[in-house]
């Protein structure tokens, strides 16, 4: 499993580490940019050395026992910690008070890093042969609890503070994708404290007699779910907007496509309406060009439309339609675009036919829409088309 998960995990940060470096160009000089490279290049390293067989070669390699564990217990638990913990700091904190909490942090996890490195160099004394789990081999050994529970202390105390702070200021945040960004890298460093724990909990198992080694399934679930959660929530304010952005212009494209029926038959009644009529080719429906535009284009053309067909449509037929439509349900939008939709289909037949104007003619258009903006009207003409296909499959089914 540690074979599959870390090598993952480690490319996972390295793609990580690209990314934000695209940014070190723009922002050279931020500190949060700084941080999150020196985290995802410290994390990275600490899963390529998880990787059971690299952790054996570099031992191997240097002819140091358990030397890949300590740089798997310093990189990825103690200044990875810190590091995100101060990139973090730097989003929720002006920029001076950040940098006083970032220097506590760092300063903590150096001081932590000394202590865990003298700790290792005195238990590993006269040791020949290294071990395939370090902690969890040697967790009888007083000098390495003492160095198992310092490595999960400050490792489990970094994951605490971003918990602490991704929540408090997660509910504050004004950027929309920030706020994501936070939930979800609260969720990664909880994911990184379960594995803190099991860790904690080894040491009390070994002393019962216990076997840590039955449920270590657990420290590569963890600690993948963990980094997956964390790369996503603190890369998440860079790359969120973007996936915004792509969301709005299909949804705009899908739109424009739903309301082409609508506007292709009020365009064969009106060809006026057209600001580029080359724009109204098969290929120019499927590649509009500047969607957002293109969209804007096409609502007002069809209520151009829907506006030069109001002389066409018949009280009458309008009265028919609209209280069936009212009867079935009085306040509903889906009802009464049916209704509008048959005034609509009457209208463009007396225009095709070149009947002369009714003298008093119905109102006709999305008065559902009144009141609202431009949303609420593109909205209203999503449900009159697609009434006016179903309209218009009734009338050819019934011929």
């Amino acid at each position: 499993m540690k074979s599959v998960v870390f090598p993952a995990c480690a490319v996972l940060c390295a793609l990580a580490l690209l990314y934000r470096l695209r940014d070190l160009r723009r922002q050279r000089n931020d500190p949060t940019v700084r941080a999150l490279l020196l985290a995802f290049f410290c994390k990275g390293i600490s899963f390529t050395l998880s990787t059971p067989s690299v952790s054996e070669a570099v031992d191997a390699r240097l002819g140091v026992a358990d030397l890949g564990a300590l740089g798997i217990h310093l990189l990825g638990g103690v200044a990875s910690s810190a590091a995100f913990l101060a990139a973090i700091v730097y989003w929720v904190y002006p920029p001076e008070t950040a940098r006083r909490h970032a220097a506590v942090r760092l300063l903590v996890a150096a001081v932590c890093a000394v202590a865990m490195l003298t700790l290792w160099a005195a238990a590993g004394t006269g040791a020949q042969q290294r071990s395939a789990h370090y902690l969890l081999q040697n967790a009888h050994r007083p000098l390495v609890a003492a160095y198992l529970l310092l490595y999960v202390g400050a490792f489990g105390a970094g994951m605490i503070e971003i918990i602490r702070l991704c929540r408090r200021y997660g509910r504050v945040a004004g950027r929309q994708w920030l706020r994501r960004g936070l939930y979800c890298t609260a969720i990664g460093a909880s994911a990184c404290l379960v594995y803190c724990l099991n860790r904690l909990l080894s040491l009390v198992a070994v002393q019962c007699g216990l076997d840590p080694l039955e449920w270590e399934l657990l420290t590569p679930v963890a600690n993948g779910t963990g980094i997956l959660f964390l790369v996503a929530g603190l890369t998440m304010p860079s790359w969120g907007p973007t996936v915004s952005e792509w969301r709005r212009l299909v949804r705009n494209y899908v739109t424009y496509q739903r309301l082409h029926p609508l506007w292709r038959d009020l365009y064969a009644a009106v060809p006026d309406i057209a600001l580029n009529p080359h724009h109204a080719g098969r290929l120019a429906r499927f590649l509009p060009g500047d969607i957002s535009y293109r969209l804007y284009r096409r609502v007002i053309e069809i209520q151009d439309g829907l506006l030069a067909l109001r002389r066409y449509t018949d009280p009458a037929v309008a009265a028919d339609t609209r209280q069936p439509a009212e009867e079935a349900s009085p306040s509903g939008d889906r009802p009464y675009a049916m209704a509008q939709a048959r005034s609509l289909a009457s209208a463009l037949r007396a225009k095709r036919d070149d009947r002369p104007p009714v003298p008093t003619p119905a109102a006709l258009g999305p008065e559902a829409a009144k009141g609202g903006g431009y949303t609420e009207e593109v909205a209203w003409l999503v449900h009159l088309a697609r009434a006016y296909t179903a309209v218009r499959s009734t009338e050819r089914e019934t011929r």
